[in-house]
């Protein structure tokens, strides 16, 4: 698989394409970090590769640079098909396009213990179509700590015990479960098994605007509500 980790040259790529949207944006990385939350030297270290960002921290720098996550980690956008003879635009679907193998998935790991496997062999407007590892310990964020962004999102467990907290309620999901929420809502994701959880998870319209990052790394209100 094309693996991109926070170590050697996928991160350093990752890193200066953020710095590129940020000085796009014409932000400091003192001004990134400060409307994240975040010190200036976590920015600095995921800037250079040296480190690796939780789920939480890279949808809060994506939405507040307003570029897409492929953009962010795999510089990779759908081109535009060519237009016609007739001016139409229309696009001839190749295998290359339509097809993903499960050997060649541009794979992303992050610091919280999580995988993400893009299920696309291009991305996809506003659509995030994931198969997703948490390995055992792994989190969407610190406990105690939610994100939100734009969006509904759907995922399926496949294999292990993945907790999903949405706003006050707990469930635990086991194979073959699946849940749907809106990605507004207050969330955190964890595995609370003593095996790796695999899912397959969906999101549209996470570019839709709306939630600010301030409250995606740092809404710490107490979960309470039984496990479901």
């Amino acid at each position: 698989m094309n693996d991109v980790t926070a170590t050697g040259l996928r991160g350093e790529e990752m890193g200066r394409r953020l710095r590129a949207a940020r000085q796009a944006r014409q932000l400091t990385l003192r001004e990134l970090a400060q409307r994240l939350r975040v010190s200036p030297s976590m920015i600095s270290q995921i800037e250079t590769g040296r480190a690796s960002p939780s789920v939480s921290t890279l949808y809060a720098i994506a939405n507040e640079l307003d570029v897409s996550l492929d953009e962010l980690l795999f510089n990779d956008r759908r081109p535009p098909a060519p237009p016609s003879d007739d001016g139409r635009t229309t696009r001839a679907a190749t295998a290359e396009q339509l097809l993903q193998r499960s050997d060649s998935r541009r794979q992303i790991r992050l610091a919280s213990g999580v995988v993400w496997e893009r299920l696309t062999p291009t991305s996809e407007p506003d659509t995030e179509f994931l198969y997703v590892t948490y390995e055992v310990g792994g989190a969407s964020s610190a406990e105690h700590e939610f994100q939100r962004h734009p969006g509904h999102e759907w995922g399926l467990v496949m294999e292990g015990r993945l907790e999903v907290r949405i706003g006050f309620d707990e469930y635990v999901l086991g194979p073959g479960d699946s849940i749907s929420f809106d990605s507004t809502l207050p969330h955190r994701l964890a595995n609370v098994g003593d095996a790796p959880v695999h899912a397959v998870w969906f999101v549209l319209g996470r570019t839709g605007g709306g939630q600010h990052a301030d409250d995606d790394l740092h809404s710490s209100s107490p979960v309470g509500g039984g496990r479901r």
